[in-house]
This record gives C-alpha cells, structure tokens and sequence, in this order.
C-alpha cells in the first residue's frame, strides 16, 4: 500500500489489532454480578492494564473508560509494545501523564478482549454465552470496574475519563459513586443517545442478525463467521465517527478512484473502499455479539429527559468537572453536552466545559489534530485535582495587572459568589481565588484563554455572551461581573439584561469614550483616538466595537430601569479617582448595578 493509501485509511482503528496484549492482566472477582436488568453473572473476568505507580497514599489513579469498540489496550507500555488505541493522550509526558498518575484501563463487561462477555464460556453449559450472555447495563459496567478499583486497593479516583460509551460510563461513576470520584471528565458523549443515533445502531445490529452465519449467536464452533453483518455494522458506525468535513477532505479529491482492497463489498468510490477495508479490519478482533451487547447497552443509557431530570441526576455528584464536545461532531452533537453542562450548573457544581473546534467530528478525541486543545485542558484539569499538587499555577505571562481588577476585588466580600462574564485568561478570577472566594466562575470564548483559566485552577464554561446565559438561574451569584467587555458585545440589552437577572448585584467596567484626550484627538487631529491607560489600542486591532461614555450608560440604566448603587470613575494614566467632570476627565468607569 503506498503512502498515499496509508493516509486514506487512516483512522482512529489504524492502531489496533488482533494481536494478543503482552500486558494485559486479570481478575476473577469473587462475589456473583446481580445485574441491573435482572439475573446474574458468576466467575466475573476482568481484563485491564496499568500505567505509571500508585502513590503512597494511593491519590493519582486515573480510570479510563474505553468507547464501544476499545479494549483495555489504551497505550503502548514501552517501545516493543503494540500501539494502544489512545497513545496521543496516555504515556509520559503526555495530557494524562504515567510518570504522575497511575492509570487503570480495563476492558469493559460484554466485551471481547477478555474480559467476561458473550464470547466468555458459560459456566452452566461449557459453551461460549453466545446471545444467552445476558444484557447488561453501564451500570453494571460501572459495577465490574468500580469492583476493579477496589481490589487495587484504591477508594477513590483522582479521576475517571472516557469518550463516547465511555463518556456514558463517567457519568454513571460521578452520578453513583459520587464519594470515589475526585474529577470526571466525559469526552464526546451525551446524557442519552439521539433517535438518529439509535437508527443507526438498530441498522447495525439487524446486518447482524439477519447475517445467515450469525446462527442464533452460536458460531464459535463453526467455520464461517458473520464476519459480514459485523463489517456492514462497523461500516455504519465510520460514517457516524467522521464529519462532513473529513468526508470531503478524504474522498473529494479521487472519489472514483477508488484503492486497491481484497473485499467482495461494493467499492465504485474511494469512500467505499474506505468503508470496505475499516469492516474488514474490524472483524479481525472484535465479536459479532459483543458489538450486539455493548451497542445496546449504549443505546438503553438514559440519564433523563428534560432539564429538570437531568439536573436532578447531576446534582448527586460530587466532584469536578471538564466536559468537552467537538464542534462537527454530529453522533454526539455539542448540544448534549451543553445540556449536561446547564444541569450540572444548574446544580451549583464546579464544571469547566469546552466545544473544541475541529473538523474531525465524532473521532476527534482519539485523534492529534485537535490534541493541543483537548489534551492541554484535560493535562491542566488532572493537575489541578490531584492531590499531590501544592498550589495553582501562577498568573500567566498575558497578566495585566488591570486596576479595575483591584477596585472589582475591593467591592465584594470572599463570601460572595462570582461569575466573570467575559473572564479572558481568568487574572481576575485567580486574583478573587487567591483571597479566599469558593465559588467563582467564568464564561469566556476563546479557546486558549479558556486552557490559561484551568491551569489556573478556574471553572469556565465557554459561551457567546450575546446568545445569552441560559444555563444559569435568577439570582444565582452575589456578583455577575462584565469586566472591559460591554465595548466588545453585540447585543448590549441581552448582555445587561443577564447581568442584573444572574447576578444580585452586577459589577460593570467600560472604557470612556468622552475622556478629554480621546476628544482632543479626534477633534484637533483627525484620528482615531488613542490614550495610554486603558484605551491604548490602535483603531485597526481593538477589539471595541462600541464607543460610549458615561453618560451615555448612565442614560441607558436610566432608560431601562436599572438602579446604580455605586459609581467609581478612574483616570487609569493616574491611577487615581476622579470626582470632578468624570464624563471629561475618567478613562475608565465601574458601576455596581442591580434591576
């Protein structure tokens, strides 16, 4: 196969296959499995590998919950090791360090790579279970791992991670075993699937099923297989992981060339040569009836429907959060994981939340295109909940020392709640930290700034102010503050309108635009005006986009029936406050509003 093909084929499936894991270990718990969906399991197998040394007082193991089609296989363990499936985010070094943490991945209930599944023998008749295996639930997948865990010695977890049918399982450990989880992070996934995702899961098992050599479930002993209906399943399930993008970007170029492919299936286009060669490759280590129990268990996962159910699941967790979505995933849509993030803020819980872009789609967690964002968030989360770490990072080299900063800090108590709309790379939020605030968070846009807010120990949720705040409630926080940005937003009334409905007291700072040299130079000059405080940027990269002054926003409080409480007017330059003439004379403004 040239290069060029190698490309082609390139998946997240490239690195595996069926060779038998040189590390993999087992457990045979001891105690029968009375499963969620009635009757039990006895001899329970469980395969997993480990990464990295436990700690002394056993505080930095970190669960990794594989997707449907994973194994415990999740790195390579030295350089004669076979690729794990997530060798860009595990290993040293890397987003979830092994020369820091001790990381657990086992292979999950149901599966095929040994731990007890459909392919395991049934103790009552000798065979394999084939479809006797019964069904089972990721609550009894949670069941087996957190039995694992246990018999590590381990109480609990710096941290569980996992995308897609994993992510399914991090929810379930946040959610049910609240007290044995310091962090989650649920990648990909949702609170339950879509119906289109289901439609294509019920494809895929009925090509299954309807396979002729599939035999009921019973074909260990036989000499075919139905390695077709898998294939077909897994052929499906490509389609869902990649986006429209990646489509175009693959296959565009050369769609009726298709690539040379040993295979009987249909491959007029390059895409169908794509599609052939990942079901073929895919029969090679995987088992027909574990796809049939894993996918249904995926497909059976309901956290709840409707924002109230929802928030009421969340709320029994008891841990922090990062939860990450990828914008062109279309089998697990951002919107899920917004969904996810408004119930667990509904509940007051600390969540970081970020929707990566990426043109990957659904596969991006397990590729590097997108790794300097997803796996720099992850690498800073898990920094910042593991016990072993002393203090938070200190403010990054992007620091202003804002004044206005200093003055919003003097206006509220460490007792007050905080949320910092707008909140940049989190200078503000770090400062309020450091004095003693508990709960403190931001809602900010920008990727790397977002990155700079973890490693600083903050919780962000990322957002377009001018689509509103509609995850948080009325009256929410004490103080909702919106720092230097009223100048840079869209949608002025939305903006405020959330400010004072959030927030008891609304904290607001804008530039003004009536300051005396501001004038001087539009009036005299002709130019653009510019002053060294904090209206020092040039006309052709400031990001004010509004230009109002004091009393201008004055006028508009007045218009929409907002009480001023408190009105402090600075001349940054001076770093001084101004009484006199301050519409002339201040650069800077802060109001302390409410409705």
């Amino acid at each position: 196969m040239t290069r060029r093909e190698d490309d082609v084929f390139a998946s997240s499936d490239s690195v595996r296959s069926a060779c038998p894991l040189k590390h993999v270990r087992r457990v045979e718990l001891d105690d029968a499995l009375v499963l969620d969906l009635g009757g039990e399991l006895t001899g329970v197998t469980v395969a997993f590998e480990t990464y990295g040394e436990l700690n002394a007082d056993r505080s930095n193991a970190v669960l990794i919950c594989h997707a449907l089609s994973g194994d415990s296989h999740v790195a390579a363990h030295d350089a004669a090791d076979e690729a794990g499936w997530w060798d860009v985010v595990v290993g040293p070094g890397k987003a979830i360090d092994t020369d820091k943490y001790f990381v657990i991945c086992p292979n999950v209930l149901g599966g095929c790579r040994g731990t007890t599944g459909p392919s395991s023998l049934d103790p009552q008749s000798g065979r394999p279970y084939g479809r006797d295996f019964p069904a089972v639930t990721v609550a009894d997948m949670v069941e087996v791992e957190w039995r694992l865990v246990r018999h590590l010695g381990i109480e609990k977890l710096l941290a569980v991670v996992g995308g897609s049918m994993g992510g399914h399982r991090v929810l379930h450990w946040a959610t049910k075993h609240a007290g044995r989880v310091r962090g989650a992070v649920p990648i990909a996934t949702s609170p339950r699937l879509t119906s289109q995702a289901l439609a294509f899961d019920v494809v895929g098992r009925n090509a299954i099923l309807r396979d002729p050599s599939f035999r009921g479930g019973q074909y260990y002993d036989q000499r075919t297989k139905p390695e077709i209906g898998l294939a077909m399943a897994r052929m499906l399930g490509h389609i869902t992981y990649l986006s429209r993008e990646a489509m175009r970007e693959k296959f565009e170029a050369d769609r009726h060339q298709p690539k040379a492919v040993p295979t009987e299936f249909e491959k007029r286009f390059s895409v169908g040569s794509y599609l052939a060669y990942q079901g073929e490759k895919f029969v090679e280590r995987f088992d027909a009836n574990s796809y049939l129990t894993l996918s249904m268990a995926m497909d059976l996962f309901d956290l709840g429907d409707g924002p109230a159910a929802l928030a009421a699941t969340m709320s029994e967790s008891r841990c922090r959060w990062l939860v990450l979505s990828f914008t062109s995933d279309w089998l697990f849509p951002p919107d899920q994981s917004r969904a996810l993030v408004g119930a667990l803020v509904a509940s007051n819980k600390p969540v970081t939340y970020c929707n990566v872009a990426s043109s990957c789609g659904h596969d991006a967690f397990l590729l590097e295109q997108d790794l300097a964002t997803y796996g720099e968030l992850l690498r800073a989360f898990l920094a910042n909940i593991n016990a072993s770490a002393t203090a938070k990072s200190a403010p990054g080299p992007d620091s202003e020392g804002r004044l206005d900063y200093e003055l919003i800090v003097d206006l509220s108590e460490p007792a007050h709640s905080i949320l910092d709309l707008g909140c940049g790379n989190g200078e503000l939020l770090d400062l309020l930290l450091r004095r003693g605030h508990e709960r403190l968070m931001g809602v900010e846009i920008d990727e790397q700034k977002i990155i700079a807010c973890v490693r600083r120990g903050l919780d962000v949720i990322q957002g377009d102010l001018n689509l509103g705040l509609p995850s948080f409630a009325d009256g929410q926080f004490d103080f909702v503050v919106l720092s230097l940005t009223l100048q840079a937003v869209r949608d002025v009334k939305r903006v405020i309108d959330d400010v004072v409905r959030v927030g008891r007291r609304g904290i607001v700072t804008f530039p003004n635009f009536g300051y005396h040299k501001l004038r001087r130079m539009l009036a005299e000059d002709g130019r653009a005006p510019e002053a060294s405080g904090v209206l020092h940027y040039k006309w052709y990269d400031t990001p004010n986009i509004r230009f109002l002054t004091i009393a201008d926003f004055e006028a508009f409080c007045k218009e929409q029936h907002i009480k001023v409480h408190r009105r402090l007017t600075i001349d940054s330059e001076a770093g001084s406050e101004v009484y006199d003439d301050p519409n002339l004379n201040a650069d800077l403004a802060i109001f302390v509003i409410s409705r």
